[in-house]
């Protein structure tokens, strides 16, 4: 026994890379030399260079937020992160990701690797936002973050209203993230009683991701990378059907037709990838990579469902929480962060 704690490591999606998060790389990555190879691809690429926009004067939402730009910051930090936690204290058993979070999984456990990281992400987020429809978030939960069965009843029921034109994308914990069609998505969220003065939460920028909307992103996507940019993994990981896939077993093949095609084209389930992650590896922690800690809310909601813990409900984990190690650790949270690097 090497007498380390272990953990299992999240990588966040879409969306995670905002105004609060400006200059995020500059302040966590500590070895420049793979980011200065990044810089180089999107130069090559004619886009702007990842350090550029992480150091920009200001946050532009038209700029950082464009699909390619921002996949590239969250990819970045993300990968920053990973590389910045203490090993001589935490052994990590696996990694997992929330949709384009599963990017950066395969980025953590070596799929991905050198020049031909940044040439993925910023490829897959060109041909997916270039798609057609749109996606919103709804909550299926209360406030203390246990089921609300009418929530649940009028989500189903749009589902089945719009069948082939709206689509569940992401199980995102206590949230449902649906995709669609635009007229779909608009007739939806105009249907679904709103709550909380937020929901339903039109996602800007985003197509219908994880739905088969996205199968002529996939199919270009499937005859632009090759299968040689894809090698077995150095670490498990668990997919977004919380299949895991082993440490040096999984086949280059395998993988990019997951990642290129189901991936892209099939509902997300986030939440059983957490639920397998606790079940499967039984971790001490789960680390939360950022940039920011947008993962927080998903994650404990995905906890409570499984009952992991005896939590129930938002209160019984934020009593958890309190623990002087926690068992939920994000990097993006200053106070968290120190215990891991």
């Amino acid at each position: 026994m090497s007498g380390k704690k272990t953990a299992v490591v999240v990588c966040p999606g879409r969306g995670s890379y905002n105004r609060t998060e400006l200059g995020y790389l500059k302040r966590v990555a500590t070895d420049s030399s793979w980011l200065k190879q990044f810089d180089a691809v999107r130069e090559q690429l004619g886009l702007s260079t990842v350090t550029a926009l992480d150091q920009a004067p200001a946050f532009s939402s038209r700029e950082h937020l464009k699909a390619e730009n921002a996949a590239a910051l969250i990819y970045s930090c993300g990968i920053a992160d990973f590389a910045a936690i203490d090993r001589e204290q935490l052994e990590i058993v696996a990694v997992t990701g929330n949709s384009m979070g599963w990017y950066t999984a395969l980025g953590c456990a070596g799929v991905w690797q050198g020049d031909s990281q940044m040439q993925l992400v910023t490829g897959m987020a060109q041909l997916t936002a270039e798609a057609a429809g749109a996606q919103f978030i709804y909550p299926l939960v209360n406030s203390d973050w246990q089921p609300d069965a009418a929530k649940q009843r009028a989500v189903a029921e749009q589902l089945w209203q719009h069948q082939g034109a709206l689509f569940m994308s992401i199980v995102y914990g206590g949230y449902a993230v649906l995709a669609g069609t635009q007229q779909a998505v608009q007739a939806a969220m105009q249907a679904l009683p709103p709550c909380d003065e937020r929901f339903p939460l039109l996602l800007p920028g985003h197509a219908a991701f994880h739905s088969p909307l996205m199968q002529p992103a996939s199919d270009q996507a499937m005859s632009r990378f090759a299968e040689q940019l894809f090698h077995p993994p150095q670490l498990p990981l668990i997919d977004g059907r919380g299949q895991i896939w082993p440490a040096g077993l999984a086949q280059a093949a395998a993988l990019k037709a997951y990642t290129l095609g189901d991936q892209v084209c099939q509902t997300y389930h986030f939440s059983k990838a957490i639920e397998v992650a606790v079940k499967e590896f039984a971790p001490d922690h789960l680390i939360l990579l950022g940039p920011g800690s947008s993962l927080g809310g998903a994650v404990a909601q995905s906890l409570i469902a499984v009952n992991w813990h005896n939590w129930q409900s938002k209160a019984d984990f934020s009593q958890a929480q309190q623990a002087e190690s926690p068992f939920v650790l994000s990097m993006g949270l200053p106070e968290q962060r120190k215990l891991l690097c």
